[in-house]
């Protein structure tokens, strides 16, 4: 991909941050644990252990609990956001990757082993629909008026819309090889293609691909930036970061972040932490230098949060 030097602004736009937070916490598949870094020193303070395998984390619409989901023991693991102090457990089976829609009523999980994705009312966690799919439900994303879900299915290279007020699937369509991380944004639906080195580009109202965007080798995790100006693509195979303008799709920048970059968060400083499933290290890239400090964690590390920062993106945040 042709590199364009444009650089980034570095202030976001951080509401919900009244202040700087205090530490990062980074979700450690590989050996079922949390480890919690200071965010001044960077250094490790501990490691909370969690139970067989978790992956992602999602925060309750009102704000007060954080849950990670341990996939293998079909847990979900509700934490203290400020304390990480384990409050409950919640049983769910399979919880890799799950979301809230943003009308905060309904709790969506992709069960990727157990090839499912299942429908909950929030609050209570009842389970309102189980939509069986045939390998590997995988990312998750939603239109903003909470009406259709959209779900990766990396096993049949494919993606699939479901209708969350009849419960009906609205379609299922093809993208390219080993599809993974999915964004709505303005009608279309952009599906990281991780067996391969690009974006497909789905109207998300038929599924039709319309499109493609150019990225590298192992097209992994999608993000948008707080301002909602630039969209970020991971591709853990290549190990970069990729940026583009969000609306046009033009290329900006891409960053070379040795290691696998995974999933990404934001932070008021105006950097990108990421973290690097395959040297168990989170990586901290100044978006101006390029330059890459890391902090080594567990092993495989997913999921990473801060209270109030922001790690996802779409037309839903």
């Amino acid at each position: 991909m042709r590199r364009v030097m444009m650089l980034l602004p570095l202030l976001w736009s951080f509401a919900a941050l009244a202040e700087t937070p205090k530490t990062v916490l980074v979700v450690n598949s590989g050996e079922a644990s949390l480890s919690v870094i200071d965010y001044a020193t960077h250094s490790v303070l501990r490691k909370i252990p969690m139970l067989r395998e978790p992956h992602h984390w999602v925060m309750t619409p009102d704000g007060r609990d954080l849950m990670i989901g341990d996939t293998v023991a079909n847990e979900l693991i509700v934490l203290d956001p400020d304390t990480y102090d384990i409050r409950r457990h919640i049983t769910v089976p399979d919880p890799y990757q799950m979301l809230f829609t943003p009308d905060g009523t309904k709790f969506v999980v992709a069960g990727l082993a157990r090839k499912q994705v299942d429908v909950y009312e929030a609050g209570t966690y009842k389970l309102l629909h189980r939509f069986p799919m045939v390998s590997m439900p995988s990312h998750i994303d939603f239109t903003p008026d909470s009406s259709t879900a959209f779900v990766s299915l990396q096993g049949t290279n494919k993606a699939a819309a479901m209708d969350l007020r009849t419960m009906t699937v609205k379609w299922v369509a093809p993208t390219g090889p080993a599809p993974a991380g999915i964004m709505y944004h303005a009608g279309h639906l952009l599906v990281a293609i991780m067996g391969s080195d690009h974006v497909d580009v789905l109207d998300a109202n038929t599924g039709a691909t319309v499109g493609h965007i150019p990225a590298t080798n192992g097209a992994h995790q999608l993000f948008i930036s707080p301002d909602h100006k630039t969209l970020f693509v991971n591709s853990r195979i290549d190990s970069t970061i990729s940026t583009y303008d969000i609306n046009t799709f033009k290329p900006i920048r891409t960053y070379r972040v040795p290691g696998g970059p995974d999933d990404l968060i934001f932070t008021p400083d105006g950097k990108v932490w990421a973290t690097l499933r395959f040297v168990q290290k989170v990586g901290i890239l100044d978006l101006h230098t390029g330059a890459v400090e890391t902090i080594p964690v567990g092993r495989s590390p997913h999921g990473i949060y801060i209270k109030g920062a922001v790690n996802m993106g779409g037309d839903n945040k």
